[in-house]
């Protein structure tokens, strides 16, 4: 089975792949472990061998494991093969084949359980203390577990900066499946997309507006994908919403110098860099870090990496906490999950929201 999928649908990337090796100047990953397999090189070598009828190794189930799918391999690799994406088939296709670590497996588990990735049983929308449901809402505010249950500060300073503007709250809003789609947890994955979606589509919102990197890069592209009847609403992040509204929010000036965090499931996936940039420069100095924009490290925190290799994460986290400059108050993200990361490895992290609210 996995030689089927992979071979029919990848083989044009798998191919693409001309073992270069530039790919292990760039991965985080890779530079931390230093084994050939934690490269895309290396696990694009596994995934062929798995192609070729080889039985999955533990080393091979290392090595996607491993990978926090944060997309800098695909970003600079010359042929254009997209590694981040195979390793996720090869992830969906192991785990259809039996093959699931007890760490991944935790989180379907807890999803199942409490509808959350972090298994707290609390309702989700604790953090709003007046929350009265609505019938019907053009835009919503999609806020994620991370948020909803880590951060709830950051959700209720999100949600007071929106809802200045109309926007409302999925009334059952659960995991949004970034967690189980990148471990290769596809089915239990589908349930929650089709469950979030018949939430949207009940209250006939068109726009769906997103914080977590993770969250946003899931409902903009695997709700599409997944959904049984398709999607008829726009997925915005929080940032492109509010740098368009700002002078109708008048900010004031902070006495903060700060440095900017780009998540890869918004920067290198999606191209977001300058507005969460315009918003900071809005109300405070900016200072850039050592690697920006494309070139951005990752937290170290996604494709599952952190509940299954936290020394791996924090590892990534402190070298990416490195890049910023000494002097600045705080590093600023939209995403809780980089902002948790960064944060668990030393870092003064602040949410970009946040740190907008705190200027009105």
């Amino acid at each position: 089975m996995i030689a089927q999928m992979v071979m029919t649908d990848y083989l044009p990337h798998i191919l693409k792949c001309v073992r270069c090796g530039k790919c292990r100047i760039y991965c985080p990953v890779h530079e931390e472990l230093k084994w050939e397999s934690t490269s895309a090189r290396g696990r694009v070598l596994c995934i062929r061998a798995l192609c070729d009828g080889i039985k999955p190794t533990e080393r091979m189930l290392q090595s996607f494991g491993t990978c926090v799918t944060c997309g800098m391999c695909t970003e600079n690799c010359p042929s254009g093969a997209k590694a981040d994406e195979l390793v996720e088939v090869a992830r969906a296709e192991l785990v259809d084949s039996g093959y699931l670590s007890k760490e991944h497996r935790l989180l379907s588990d807890r999803v199942n359980e409490c509808g959350n990735v972090l298994g707290e049983d609390g309702e989700r929308l604790n953090w709003v203390p007046d929350y009265t449901p609505v019938d019907s809402a053009d835009e919503v505010f999609f806020a994620g577990c991370m948020e909803c249950y880590r951060f709830p500060e950051t959700a209720a300073d999100t949600y007071e900066i929106l809802r200045r503007f109309g926007v409302a709250l999925l009334p059952d809003e659960r995991c949004c499946g970034s967690p189980l789609l990148r471990t290769g947890q596809i089915a239990d994955a589908k349930k929650l997309i089709k469950h979030n979606i018949e939430q949207i589509h009940g209250l006939g919102a068109r726009k769906v507006i997103v914080g977590c990197a993770g969250c946003y890069t899931t409902l903009k592209n695997d709700y599409l994908k997944y959904a049984d009847d398709g999607i008829d609403f726009e997925v915005v992040h929080v940032s492109e919403y509010i740098v368009d509204r700002l002078d109708e929010l008048e900010p004031h000036r902070l006495d903060l110098t700060v440095s900017y965090h780009d998540p890869c499931h918004i920067g290198r996936s999606h191209g977001i860099y300058e507005a969460p940039r315009r918003i900071i420069e809005r109300v405070c100095e900016l200072v850039e870090m050592e690697h920006i924009k494309s070139d951005a490290r990752c937290c170290g925190g996604g494709g599952g990496v952190r509940i299954a290799y936290n020394d791996l994460s924090m590892a990534l986290a402190r070298k990416r906490l490195h890049d910023s400059p000494e002097d600045v108050d705080y590093i600023a993200t939209p995403c809780p999950l980089c902002e948790r990361n960064l944060r668990d490895a030393g870092g003064k992290t602040i949410n970009l929201m946040t740190l907008l609210r705190n200027a009105l």
